[in-house]
């Protein structure tokens, strides 16, 4: 057959499929004080984007919430959230799904010579939490509590506020403990404060040994499913950004500046405690352990973080093999 025809016949096929000939766009909403930018740029520096099988286009975002208005507005294709509230959209009729990013989840924070050494001891003091009542790791630790006889929510006085300030209150000493995200904790402990539980103790001390990422990009299953190749290959790509960062100094040095500090030993701490975050396994064990937490979570804080659904929603994982 005459090439011309056959390349005719290809395009017209295509064009009635709806399968477009272009390099897919991946438009990713990204805050520009998150380590997602870390790892864009990151990909840049090390020229990870040459090639990569599609077009990368940002959208500037202020907070996460933006995130999640900007995704179900059509603005974005793709956030990084958590798959709780994919979930709790799934429920409403949404077909958003989740890949995980990340699995650091921050911790439990006390200065250097507090006398606090275990949940007990926080009886009668002034505890910090990051997100407000409904934050998972506020809920999980409550959790924690209960199960070593402790009532964590009537037993001390709680200070919800954003973690910046937050940070300062336990630096003044008004408040005496901090159960915060994991970059204001890597910040603190750079100072010399003492981490009491991770994020991680508190699941796995609730009988949860799988690491299970908190974080992770989520977008419409549809849309993920239609860009399948274009999807797998940008989340190959952030995975070498993320690999540089962690065994390469030079490339670390290049983003330093974007940690907002020029402290060496702050520097090193978020360092160490990003490449922690790193998710070394994500299968039917992690997927299960997660429906577990979902279900703690659902007995406590009067169902408000998780609403009136008992379980996670299928499909809120991203099937992505």
């Amino acid at each position: 057959m005459n090439p011309t025809i056959l390349l005719l016949i290809c395009f017209t096929l295509f064009s009635k499929l709806g399968i477009s000939a272009e390099t897919p766009t991946i438009r990713l909403g990204v805050m520009t004080s998150g380590t997602l930018a870390w790892e864009l740029a990151a990909m840049k520096n090390e020229g990870l984007l040459e090639n990569a099988g599609f077009t990368l286009e940002t959208v500037a975002l202020t907070n996460q919430q933006a995130g999640k208005v900007a995704l179900q507005a059509g603005s974005v294709d793709m956030i990084v959230s958590d798959w709780i509230w994919t979930s709790s959209m799934r429920a409403a009729g949404n077909d958003y799904t989740f890949h995980p990013y990340a699995d650091t989840s921050g911790g439990l924070l006390v200065p250097a010579n507090s006398p606090i050494k275990t949940l007990a001891d926080l009886k009668g003091k002034k505890l910090g939490v990051a997100g407000g009542e409904l934050d998972k790791n506020w809920l999980l630790l409550q959790a924690l509590s209960q199960q070593q006889g402790i009532d964590l929510n009537s037993s001390l006085e709680k200070v919800y506020g954003a973690p910046p300030l937050l940070n300062q209150q336990l630096a003044s000493q008004r408040i005496d403990a901090l159960l915060t995200y994991w970059q204001f904790a890597a910040r603190l402990e750079a100072q010399g404060y003492r981490q009491l539980l991770s994020g991680e103790d508190i699941v796995r001390q609730l009988g949860i040994t799988e690491s299970v990422p908190s974080l992770g990009y989520v977008f419409k299953q549809s849309w993920g499913d239609h860009y399948k190749p274009a999807l797998q290959q940008f989340l190959k790509t952030a995975q070498a950004a993320r690999d540089k960062l962690c065994n390469s100094d030079q490339s670390w040095q290049k983003i330093a500046n974007l940690t907002e500090t020029d402290d060496a030993g702050t520097q090193q701490q978020l360092r160490t405690r990003y490449c922690q975050g790193r998710v070394e396994r994500w299968g039917e064990a992690e997927q299960k352990a997660a429906e577990k937490i979902y279900q703690m979570l659902h007995q406590l804080g009067d169902n408000k973080l998780t609403g009136k659904i008992e379980q996670l929603q299928p499909g809120t994982f991203w099937p992505s093999n």
